[in-house]
């Protein structure tokens, strides 16, 4: 008889300034990191010190993230929560509702200017890098590059988003940026992992598989450098 490491997955619920936000199923590792990258990539915060405390508490049915939120944005959180609960049969709230899913991104000013071998070093490198995908082959990666392909920083969980925002939220709690580096994820390019990626500045993003249409589209109106279905020895650079 054989054994292997299955992955876990519990609710995280987020709580901020004492109201309840979101939840989500994720992987039980690194959570202040989830909270600080999950309330950058929400714009509910700018910068670290915009989260003035961040505490982790297990409960009966999961897990309880609960963020302190400075004054000075705590008015974001108050217009978040009310878009979140709309009532979604009012067609003045549905509008809302869209336009608050597509907001306007942040044009990067400095357009990515590294090689594309460093992605190649960098795929060579991450396996070695994930300790719980290479335990549990059921869990998505998410990588800090240098310029040059060396992984700085990895995270890891269950859900490809959860897995970006815990690397975001590692590089704010330490004060990390990226450096003309780059961020490379174990899954597709979707739209939602490009606006993460222009929200915590990131130059450049590379994934191994195929990005939306959506994601090629809000990556071009933001000026962030994609990299898609990179292989070992293949990739491809999309074109407006």
């Amino acid at each position: 008889m054989r054994s292997r490491a299955i992955a876990e997955e519990v609710p995280v619920a987020i709580e901020c300034n004492g109201l309840g936000y979101a939840v989500l199923m994720a992987s039980p590792g690194d959570l202040l990191d989830l909270g600080y990258g999950f309330a950058l990539t929400e714009r509910l915060i700018d910068r670290a010190d915009d989260m003035l405390d961040a505490e982790v508490h297990a409960v009966e049915h999961g897990m309880l993230l609960r963020l302190t939120l400075s004054p000075r944005v705590a008015d974001r959180l108050s217009d978040r929560i009310r878009h979140r609960t709309a009532d979604s049969s009012c067609g003045l709230c549905g509008i809302e509702s869209l336009e608050q899913a597509l907001r306007p991104l942040p044009a990067r000013q400095r357009r990515w200017a590294g090689e594309d071998h460093a992605v190649f070093v960098a795929l060579e490198a991450l396996e070695a890098a994930q300790p719980l995908g290479a335990a549990t082959h059921a869990v998505h990666a998410a990588a800090a590059c240098a310029a040059d392909g060396t992984i700085r920083r990895v995270r890891e969980d269950v859900g490809r988003h959860n897995a970006f925002d815990k690397l975001i939220g590692g590089m704010l709690r330490e004060g990390m940026g990226w450096d003309d580096g780059f961020a490379l994820l174990t899954s597709r390019c979707s739209y939602e992992l490009v606006e993460k990626a222009v929200l915590s500045d990131c130059p450049m993003l590379a994934t191994i598989s195929a990005p939306t249409a959506l994601a090629l589209a809000r990556a071009g109106e933001a000026g962030l450098a994609l990299r898609v279905l990179a292989r070992p020895d293949s990739l491809l650079r999309p074109v407006a």
